[in-house]
């Protein structure tokens, strides 16, 4: 069975060990914190399933410290104590969110009872002990967050059909590391993950890519070359970037899901395909839709079952879990003898924004155990890696922003301005390049001008 530990919380310290015996006689595993502080520090690193607390306490009470708690982690109930309680305050209490609110002396059958009850209705988000090992597919995942156990929990349960699955979130959240969940806790997981970013292989390359061609079928073709969708047969194929693909191809896509056959360029034939798709994009594809940029009915056939995948900034009580695991790999990788982090390092960690996420927070934890000269990970070495962190660190979207912008800068350039040329040149229709020198506020009349002056 798995322990079912409990947060006692009260300064009072000959009390706080006469409860943790009463529970510890229950079967529960207790943790002892004698302010609400040194709770609050516990809940940084690890997660019980249930927080019993004194009301009156030093700087911080019993309330104050629900309310970081209710804050932070609200998917975890808290029971009150207190000697001075009366109905209105229990009633205003739970019409907050506090779970239970006992007056001391409490009754010890009511307390368990609520106990039991408390735990019963809360998520499980421990890993399982030693004799029930964490699951291989959900190994790479680090978390002790009940937003993410609630998500893998899902995991679990969509990995066990074949439905088409787009999963969503910002940049940098580790979309791909879940497609590969689901990959391998899946029926599919002894065949193929094969895995694609459509916004990083050029237009006239990814229809290749995806359905493969036949010799002859255009200049360089020497050989047939099977796509990826015959490569990853039998297995799952990971779109990631879907809201990048271009429109033509989105359509082919379509009907591959649809008919479950491709036909790889230049060939007459039709191929049968078993293929499970999960797909993965950072847009915001209902607006994509409204704007003509994404079909409707591929939205639908890729978004059978969908999972969001919370930012890092959504799930802070990992990241002193994941700094320390991420200590461990770069520590190792590097051959460095680094072994922690200062209390106000992680204090640091805790609070930066995360714009790039898991990503960012990794490149900044490897800076810093690159650059340590001593076993502790000061927040002054935090603070600089994460500093050149957001000046060296451009999103993918602005790079390729920019990248558009001075290619199509150049095409103007080349063609003094003449649109017609300048969209066969790109090969684009002319519609599509008028829409694209709009997005970045080009006049291609200032072209023609220029060539004028030269």
């Amino acid at each position: 069975m798995q322990s079912k530990k409990i947060l006692l919380v009260d300064d009072d310290r000959d009390l706080l060990e006469l409860l943790s015996i009463r529970l510890t006689a229950a079967g529960y595993e207790t943790i002892l914190a004698d302010s609400a502080e040194a709770a609050i520090n516990y809940l940084d690193i690890s997660r019980p399933q249930l927080v019993i607390s004194d009301m009156q306490m030093g700087d911080l009470d019993g309330m104050a410290l629900f309310e970081h708690i209710h804050r932070n982690i609200p998917t975890l109930p808290v029971i009150i104590l207190t000697a001075y309680g009366t109905i209105p305050d229990a009633v205003a209490a739970t019409q907050r969110g506090i779970f239970g609110y006992l007056t001391k002396p409490y009754d010890p059958k009511i307390l368990l009872s609520q106990i039991k009850r408390a735990i019963e209705l809360a998520p499980v988000v421990d890993l399982p002990p030693g004799n029930a090992p964490v699951p291989a597919w959900r190994k790479n995942i680090i978390t002790q967050s009940a937003v993410m156990e609630d998500l893998l929990a899902k995991v679990g349960r969509v990995a066990q059909g074949d439905a088409s699955v787009l999963l969503s979130g910002e940049s940098g959240v580790g979309k791909e590391l879940f497609a590969r969940a689901i990959h391998q806790a899946s029926r599919r997981c002894d065949r193929p993950f094969i895995t694609i970013n459509c916004a990083a292989i050029p237009e006239q390359l990814l229809e290749s890519e995806l359905f493969g061609h036949v010799k002859g079928a255009f200049t360089g073709a020497v050989r047939d070359h099977k796509g990826l969708f015959q490569l990853a047969e039998g297995g799952s194929l990971f779109l990631d970037e879907i809201g990048d693909m271009p429109l033509l191809l989105q359509a082919k896509l379509l009907h591959a899901l649809q008919e479950r056959v491709i036909r790889p360029v230049g060939s007459s034939e039709t191929v049968p395909i078993d293929v499970r798709i999960i797909s993965a994009t950072h847009r915001d594809l209902k607006a994509e839709i409204e704007e003509g940029n994404f079909r409707e009915d591929l939205y639908y056939r890729l978004f059978v079952v969908g999972l969001t995948i919370p930012s890092l900034a959504q799930r802070r009580e990992d990241i002193p879990l994941l700094a320390n695991h991420f200590l461990r790999v770069f520590a190792e990788k590097h051959q460095r003898d680094v072994n922690g982090f200062s209390p106000e390092a992680i204090s640091f960690l805790l609070a930066a924004p995360w714009p790039g996420n898991i990503r960012q927070f990794m490149n900044v934890i490897e800076q810093s155990v690159v650059m340590s000269a001593v076993p502790l990970i000061s927040v002054e070495l935090i603070g600089d890696a994460i500093h050149k962190d957001e000046e060296q660190m451009t999103s993918f979207e602005e790079a390729r922003r920019q990248f558009e912008r001075d290619y199509l800068v150049k095409v103007l350039k080349i063609t003094a301005g003449n649109v017609t040329q300048a969209a066969k040149l790109a090969k684009r229709n002319r519609t599509e390049f008028y829409k694209l020198l709009q997005r970045h506020q080009l006049d291609f009349t200032l072209y023609k001008s220029l060539q004028e002056k030269v």
